[in-house]
């Protein structure tokens, strides 16, 4: 098949990259398309080649979001016109996913989705409604979990189009040999925040200041990774001399294995990122969620993360209980919820399907003698 497989930021570059080689080694023909939602080179420009995939269309897309959404979609519809590819892979729940989505549509192009089926029920957030967006668009639903699975069949997706394959991430992990480590090689705490729900709000920021500096004399050493936009608002707000003075280590974005070392090192992570919640999970080390709903519930059903918002006592609370020996020995314990490392041989195996194709064309129903079941 000819496969176009769309990636827009950070997070989907790294998943989808062992997907990409699987399906490239089965012999597929391949177009990959960088859409540049992560356009800050600090962001994304390393991961491509810490990953090993080169896309064949990289764009540069304007600053505005009006404008980037506008040029984006043109562009989709462009390439997967001039493309006509059999089918289009996307991952996740970014602007890519349902501009994407609704460019294939256009050209009865099906989508296969990964990623399909989380839900964080929070009707604030943009992210569930682009991940809806896929759900009504798309034709195939790659589900990392059962559970993403049941969320999909409770909103009336036919269980036939649903699959559940793991999450790709944890394939990056297995393939690179990414391992727990034992427990006196961990300590301290890495931390990451750049949700405009957390970061954009002066309150929030305030908090966030709070809890690392709070953090910084309970379990030191803190490292935190700054988003780009996070840094400058914190330089904005006068907080990052006081953060340097109290010991914590405010660092410019890790590229991909460094960030691997980093939640592999830690006693305990402290994130409003979904991937660290998986990545941790296989790792064995526990999550603080610093957000009140999350689309990886699995955790929170294991009790290896908890949900907290941004509220510092309950973040430091929870952060002391999981940094005790007990709970990291409970915690890396646990088997990882979201997948065993082989999404890939996964996608690759539904792709052979012989029928997979004509099960997911479109067709213009006629209802000239009949009516439909209403």
């Amino acid at each position: 098949m000819k496969i176009l497989v769309a990636m827009g930021t950070r997070p989907e570059i790294v998943k989808l990259a062992p997907v990409v080689k699987a399906l490239s080694e089965s012999r597929h023909q391949l177009v990959t398309v960088a859409t540049g939602q992560h356009y800050d080179d600090a962001m994304a420009g390393g991961f491509f080649s810490d990953l090993d995939v080169e896309p064949d269309v990289r764009w540069n897309l304007p600053a505005g979001e009006a404008e980037r959404l506008g040029v984006m979609f043109e562009k989709a519809l462009d390439v997967v016109g001039s493309e006509k590819p059999d089918i289009v892979v996307c991952l996740g729940d970014t602007y890519t996913v349902p501009l994407f989505c609704l460019a294939s549509r256009r050209f009865c192009v099906p989508v296969a989705h990964l990623e399909a089926g989380l839900r964080s029920l929070n009707e604030t957030s943009m992210e569930e409604v682009n991940r809806r967006v896929a759900a009504a668009t798309a034709s195939l639903h790659l589900a990392p979990t059962s559970l993403a699975a049941r969320m999909l069949e409770r909103e009336g997706i036919k269980p036939e189009r649903v699959r559940v394959v793991g999450n790709p991430v944890l394939d990056v992990l297995r393939q690179r040999a990414v391992t727990p480590r034992a427990l006196s090689q961990r300590c301290g705490v890495t931390v990451t925040a750049h949700r405009p729900s957390n970061v954009d709000d002066p309150h929030r920021r305030a908090r966030l200041v709070e809890l690392l500096l709070a953090l910084s004399t309970i379990l030191a050493p803190v490292r935190f990774p700054a988003h780009p936009r996070t840094r400058k608002l914190l330089d904005a707000d006068g907080a990052l001399p006081r953060l340097a003075s109290a010991g914590v280590q405010v660092l410019d974005p890790l590229r991909y294995p460094e960030m691997l070392e980093a939640l592999a090192s830690s006693q305990v992570v402290l994130t409003d990122s979904g991937g660290l919640q998986e990545e941790a999970s296989w790792l064995g080390v526990p999550v603080v969620v610093l957000r009140k709903s999350t689309p990886r519930w699995e955790g929170v059903q294991a009790g290896t993360s908890v949900l907290v918002g941004m509220d510092p006592d309950a973040a430091i609370a929870a952060a002391t209980r999981f940094a005790s020996p007990s709970e990291q020995l409970r915690v890396a314990s646990q088997p990882c919820p979201y997948g065993d490392g082989h999404t890939s041989e996964a996608v690759v195996s539904i792709f052979a399907e012989e029928d997979l194709l004509e099960r997911l064309s479109f067709h213009e129903p006629d209802y000239t003698q009949r009516l439909p079941v209403l």
